[in-house]
């Protein structure tokens, strides 16, 4: 049976830091990944442009970023922050962009530049990457793992880090099978939800609308009558529903409002920063610029983008083809209030296929936030999205990887 002084299951984002962490320290490291290559995820991210985390100074509103669990990180952050991961992609040989949102890329190369980094690394440090090899269970005894059995063979370790992601795009691999090594190590999971994911509405007109993306928009959330959540950015139509930055974050967030069992609705502002009164006058001019010369259908082109038409005439009462000089002052106000208040209703969530991030994880209370180590198993620590830990878009879920891992990597410093 091969021994490693560190065996890393899992070989993403947070098992390929760890995994440099530890040997920079000197240890044997291999990594167990289930894939024909490590990092299958991790090209994915950022729509392959890899947004590696965010430049938010403030680290008290770096971690309000994942609400109530947040604090865990407190911690791993002291010993490797936002910041230092910006340092270490530039030892690795990745020089970071701040775009909009803070949002931090690598200047070139997107995300198969930082895998291609990575796995550099590991090469330089002599980390064993042992792919096509699916661990199948992890052999405890008096809470101490004694080895993993893995498809072909089995593997003992002074040390067990668990880095196999969570449930979401298990087309990447990430099937979810870290949480049941996690429960064999006697740990307990929280309840698993899709995060970042598009949104389902019940409203089938929304597909009149599908591709159209909409920029500087808000998305209000509406409980029982009552606006308890918005965003304000970017969204898009589908066939479905509602996607985009602005969703897929209130996305997480959805359970909990479910739970509540009342009329939960998004209400969607096309003009924003236009009050009702200044948009009333707005129309009207354009109403007397094409008096004579255009009817309803060709006004709506000159309020929304092209692809929204089609929906704006499905809501609105007033006649496509009307001459816009008959269009009364109460159509107006409400087309007004149409434009301002698109109301659809939440049908749920698409699944863990279509999600970036899983909500829930391995309970943070059964892990010590400043080694990543499990208070129940005294030789398994644990790192990444496995953990009960997700934040929304802009970079902060890859650093949760990025610090869980270095952290879990430095125990034998």
């Amino acid at each position: 049976m091969e021994k490693f002084d560190t065996l890393i299951i899992g070989g993403g984002a947070a098992g390929l830091m760890a995994a440099i962490r530890a040997a920079s320290l000197g240890q044997n490291v291999a990594i167990a990944e289930k894939n024909r290559s490590v990092g299958e995820k991790l090209l994915l991210s950022g729509r392959g442009r890899c947004n590696f985390t965010n430049a938010e100074p403030d680290i008290n509103t770096f971690i309000s970023k994942y609400g109530d669990n947040g604090k865990f990180l407190y911690s791993a952050f002291s010993k490797f922050s936002p910041a230092d991961t910006v340092k270490f992609f530039r030892w690795i040989g990745v020089e970071g962009v701040e775009e909009r949102g803070k949002r931090i890329f690598p200047i070139s190369g997107g995300s198969k530049r930082v895998l291609d980094a990575f796995i550099m690394q590991c090469k330089k440090f002599n980390v064993k990457i042992m792919r096509s090899t699916p661990v199948k269970a992890f052999k405890v005894k008096n809470s101490h793992i004694d080895y993993i059995i893995t498809e072909n063979d089995e593997f003992q370790a002074d040390k067990y880090i668990l880095a196999t992601g969570g449930k979401s795009y298990p087309k990447t691999g990430s099937t979810g099978d870290g949480y049941k090594f996690a429960q064999q190590a006697g740990h307990t999971i929280t309840k698993l939800f899709p995060a970042l994911v598009p949104v389902k509405t019940q409203e089938t007109w929304v597909k009149l609308a599908e591709g159209c993306n909409l920029r500087n928009v808000r998305l209000n959330v509406i409980l029982d009558g009552k606006k308890i959540d918005e965003r304000f950015g970017e969204m898009e139509f589908t066939n479905f529903g509602l996607s985009g930055p602005i969703v897929m974050d209130l996305s997480s967030h959805i359970p909990d409002w479910t739970e509540q069992n009342g009329e939960l609705q998004f209400s969607l502002d096309l003009k924003p920063t236009l009050s009702h009164e200044i948009l009333t006058e707005r129309i009207k001019r354009d109403i007397q610029k094409f008096q004579g010369h255009k009817r309803f259908f060709g006004l709506t082109r000159s309020l929304v983008p092209a692809k929204m038409v089609k929906l704006i005439l499905e809501l609105s009462d007033i006649p496509f083809d009307k001459p816009v000089e008959y269009i009364a002052d109460e159509e107006i106000d409400d087309l007004v209030n149409l434009l301002k208040d698109i109301r659809m209703n939440i049908n749920g969530l698409w699944s863990f296929n279509n999600a970036v991030v899983t909500r829930g994880g391995v309970n943070l209370k059964e892990i010590d936030p400043s080694t990543m180590k499990s208070k129940l198993c005294d030789n398994l620590y644990l790192a990444g999205e496995i953990l009960d830990l997700n934040g929304p878009s802009g970079g902060f879920n890859l650093q949760v990887c990025w610090s869980t891992g270095y952290i879990a990597g430095s125990v034998n410093e």
